[in-house]
């Protein structure tokens, strides 16, 4: 039989089999330290659920670290609609959407849930019918939209700290960039790091984007070529668990900084970066950028973009903090890791 691990330190989990699709949801609530606890809603189809109920408890602990490190009055938590097979569209995906409501509805507040891997923006309009507990509303409902442009925007902000932590300054000019997946959030950025002058080499599992590559003015490779490519700057935007005992050994860009979730295959390739002499910025650092931008939109006085704008490029301000705890003989990620527990504790002092 198959060990199944999880790391339970949850404050809730609550699983519900949807009325009107069959569907299962899954909420999974790590903290409520700092706030209600924000995390996506994912609708995926899984091998099984202990696939799912993992992917939950996974993620909403990382989502609790990623609010605490960024100062935010949130805590972390997770939503996942199990699908067997494709998605639904139609009457059948609005009977998940509203079965999954439920779900959030019943936790009266203590879960907020947004868009993720599987769902929109219009997805949570249809959700919000059956909860208020929702953010990443259309700017049209009153809320902030499509994240996507937010996280880049962090993202940049972290790719200019990192530089600016490796080189001496912040200038991209003339620098080189590998970059990893030109979904949502990495073309964006390729677009940003394109206008301050950085050299692209990019790469994605859709040859599609190959006319995308072509606008930016990028070299188009492919992804296994692009992790290990000889350039200034890696930044993994696709699939997480890309940094292992394997590829890390083979790097050859002295910083990595990007989008992608969940960047190592486990806590040691924090260490073997280091070792290897590898400025890696953390991931639920770098790429908080959607969910500070939510947190906008939460606040009393109502979603400004010009605020949240603001407020996430202080992603870089966030990162510089974290390098300059570790140059005291820390990872990046333990002193990332360390700055998230020392709010969390001052919240529960």
């Amino acid at each position: 039989m198959e060990r199944y691990q999880a790391t339970l330190e949850h404050e809730e989990l609550l699983v519900r089999r949807g009325t009107r699709s069959g569907l299962y949801c899954v909420v999974a609530v790590h903290s409520t330290v700092r706030g209600p606890a924000l995390g996506g809603c994912r609708m995926l189809r899984y091998d099984d659920s202990r696939a799912a109920l993992r992917d939950a408890l996974r993620l909403s602990r990382a989502m609790t670290y990623k609010s605490a490190v960024a100062g935010l009055p949130l805590g972390g938590g997770k939503g996942v609609i199990m699908l067997p097979d494709g998605p639904p569209q139609g009457r059948a995906r609005t009977a998940a959407l509203l079965d999954f409501a439920d779900t959030v509805d019943a936790l009266g507040g203590r879960y907020i849930t947004a868009e993720d891997v599987g769902t929109s923006a219009r997805d949570m309009t249809i959700i919000a019918r059956g909860t208020p507990h929702v953010s990443g509303l259309s700017r049209a409902r009153g809320g902030s939209g499509d994240p996507s442009s937010y996280t880049a925007l962090g993202v940049e902000a972290a790719v200019l700290a990192s530089v600016e932590r490796a080189f001496g300054t912040t200038s991209l000019k003339g620098r080189s960039v590998a970059l990893v997946g030109l979904g949502s959030v990495g073309l964006r950025l390729a677009r940003l790091l394109a206008r301050r002058g950085a050299k692209l080499l990019v790469a994605d599992i859709d040859a599609r984007k190959r006319d995308d590559a072509a606008r930016l003015g990028a070299r188009w490779v492919k992804p296994e070529k692009a992790m290990l490519a000889p350039v200034d700057v890696l930044a993994p935007c696709a699939l997480g668990a890309v940094l292992d005992h394997e590829s890390v050994p083979a790097l050859q860009a002295p910083v990595v900084a990007g989008a992608a979730n969940n960047q190592l295959a486990d806590e040691s390739v924090g260490d073997l970066l280091a070792r290897r002499g590898v400025l890696w910025a953390p991931d639920f650092v770098a790429n908080a950028g959607g969910i500070i931008n939510i947190s906008v939109e939460l606040e009393p006085g109502g979603y400004d973009p010009r605020i949240a704008r603001e407020r996430v490029r202080g992603v870089g301000d966030t990162l510089r903090s974290v390098y300059d705890v570790a140059a005291g003989g820390m990872t990046p990620l333990a002193a990332a890791m360390e700055l998230a527990r020392t709010n969390l504790s001052a919240s529960r002092a």
